[in-house]
């Protein structure tokens, strides 16, 4: 049970480090530790469509944690989908591929993260991509990562790009481009009109339609552990030296030799830092947790997008819905599945969206809008009978700022988790001047055309008010599932990790997921999260060739 790395979670930022780090230091063994199961072969992962059964319920592939009450949220608890098994959220996410603006990076160098600008991450996005467009000065092709466009539009979401331009915003063929701003169609994370997982891409053989020789999973050096919940960090002194498992009622240990890498997620690695005695020693010690180090940051810093939908339902049967037309659309389109991969099961259901500003001064889009091809109203916990459309709009760099702390000394036991929506009053604000833009678009003649009534806002049946607008969004605004920045990067000695992703504090031991962004992106977070494990196996794999500098540590959750 020993090896030189051990790395914790399965997901994003540890499948893409485990895979990286396996063909880059072919002479080290690598355990990767999930709590979850394999997902290579589940047809609901597999299928892009299969997103709709995988995010609603708590399953063995999705945490489903649900937040405190919300304040802002007229005292609901948010609902907090987590992808559980090898892919982590890649697994059950929407599959958008974005990587926010360029100016997100800079400002990441200019908080302290040096070798963190645009120019330095821009090659670690090209590495990983395999776009189905080619290669060109903004994406690459022949990476572990495929990025397609999707294989069929939905009409209606056609209509959405109309209506958009209709409205005066201008159309964008690529959010990754030159210009982030527009409305358009998103790239998708699939290969051959199947989902790819970030686990599908670096550690799993995929067999689809354009293989790319042989995986990295299949390395000899490479071990992956399924169904393992690590308890927490070991340690020899201030080293990390390897990881407390439990697998069903049997508790052992795993032994790192060189690092311990955490890539449990947002939620997750400050949970698992702090069961280890890395975090607030007041809260560590009221809890019976000795502590190892005082870092008051863990588990602080929480950001996440917040995002209101409108939910318009029509008479079109185009959209995905439930209805006898519906079913029957839906036979038809399994049977296309199954023998081309190709039809209406290869829909992301979030096909359309963009990026826009509220102020025209503005260096970069504040709001993000998704456009989804059904009804998803609550994450799709509540279904409506018959046919329509969302639009979500969420606020991409919000101010209000959350805790992730622990209920239990036991990680098996779930964090509490508290975004603290709307609790700075200016992103309130904000997602209300951006349901109003989106309301342009509503209006807009290729979707007003279609008819039908909206679930919980006026819409044209007469002018909503302020007051009004505020309400609906208390009632049902929550997250568009982006949590991040809970074991923050930074130059600044009170920062969780350094900017090589090391742990301050201890030594051997880093963290290489969602958790160490300094700031929240604008945009989707599954890219960024690839990006930062592909860094952490250069910095790993740097560090290895220099013979293991005395602050050297890889934890993996």
């Amino acid at each position: 049970m020993q090896y030189d790395y051990v790395i914790v979670g399965g997901g994003s930022g540890g499948a893409s480090l485990a895979g990286r780090l396996a063909a880059r230091c072919p002479e080290a063994s690598i355990a990767l530790v999930e709590a979850g199961p394999h997902t290579a072969r589940n047809p609901f992962v597999n299928m892009p469509m299969g997103v709709a059964a995988l995010v609603p319920f708590r399953t063995k592939h999705n945490y489903a944690y649900e937040t405190v009450p919300q304040l802002g949220l007229a005292g609901r608890r948010g609902y907090q989908p987590r992808g559980r098994g090898f892919g982590g959220s890649s697994a059950i996410n929407a599959m958008i591929y974005t990587r926010g603006h360029p100016l997100d990076y800079d400002e990441w160098a200019q908080l302290g993260c040096a070798g963190w600008a645009w120019d330095d991450v821009l090659p670690y996005f090209l590495r990983a991509e395999d776009n189905s467009r080619g290669a060109n000065a903004w994406h690459g092709a022949g990476g572990p990562l495929g990025v397609s466009d999707l294989r069929e539009r939905n009409p209606v979401a056609e209509r959405f790009v109309q209506a958009a331009r209709e409205a005066g915003f201008p159309a964008n063929d690529d959010f990754n481009g030159a210009v982030q701003e527009g409305v358009g169609f998103y790239q998708v994370t699939q290969r051959g009109g199947e989902r790819c997982t970030v686990a599908r891409a670096y550690l799993y053989d995929t067999q689809l339609d354009t293989p790319r020789g042989k995986p990295l999973g299949e390395r000899p050096n490479l071990h992956l552990i399924a169904g393992a919940t690590v308890l927490r960090v070991t340690f020899d002194g201030a080293r990390a030296s390897g990881v407390e498992v439990a697998r069903g009622a049997r508790v052992e240990t795993l032994e790192a030799r060189a690092e311990v890498i955490l890539a449990a997620g947002a939620f997750n690695s400050p949970q698992l830092l702090m069961c280890s005695g890395i975090g607030p020693a007041a809260q560590l010690r009221a809890l019976g947790i000795a502590v190892r180090h005082d870092a008051p940051e863990v588990g602080r810093n929480l950001i996440d997008h917040i995002d209101f939908t409108f939910n318009k339902r029509v008479p079109s049967s185009e959209t995905v819905g439930y209805s006898l037309r519906g079913a029957a659309h839906m036979a038809r389109g399994l049977v296309r599945y199954v023998r081309e991969r190709r039809g209406m099961l290869t829909t992301n259901v979030a096909e359309a969206g963009g990026f826009l500003k509220s102020r025209p001064e503005l260096a970069r889009p504040d709001l993000q809008l998704h456009f989804c091809t059904a009804l998803v109203d609550d994450h799709s916990r509540r279904l409506h009978w018959g046919h329509g459309y969302s639009l979500h709009v969420c606020v991409l760099r919000p101010a209000s700022r959350g805790t992730v702390t622990l209920a239990s000394a036991d990680a098996r036991v779930a964090p509490v988790i508290d975004p603290r929506f709307f609790s700075d009053a200016r992103d309130l604000d904000l997602l209300v001047q951006g349901a109003r833009i989106a309301r342009r678009i509503l209006d807009a003649p290729a979707l007003a055309q279609l008819g039908g009534r909206e679930l919980y806002t006026q819409g044209d049946q007469g002018y909503q008010g302020d007051a009004e607008l505020r309400a609906a969004i208390a009632a049902h605004a929550d997250t568009i599932y982006h949590p991040v920045a809970t074991c923050r990067m930074g130059g600044d000695a009170r920062s969780v990790v350094d900017a090589q992703l090391r742990v301050r504090g201890v030594t051997h031991l880093r963290i290489a997921d969602a958790s160490v962004m300094p700031t929240l992106i604008g945009g989707n977070t599954n890219a960024p999260t690839v990006m930062i494990g592909e860094r952490a196996a250069d910095f790993i794999a740097e560090s290895r060739c220099a013979g293991s500098p005395t602050h050297s540590a890889t934890v993996i959750v």
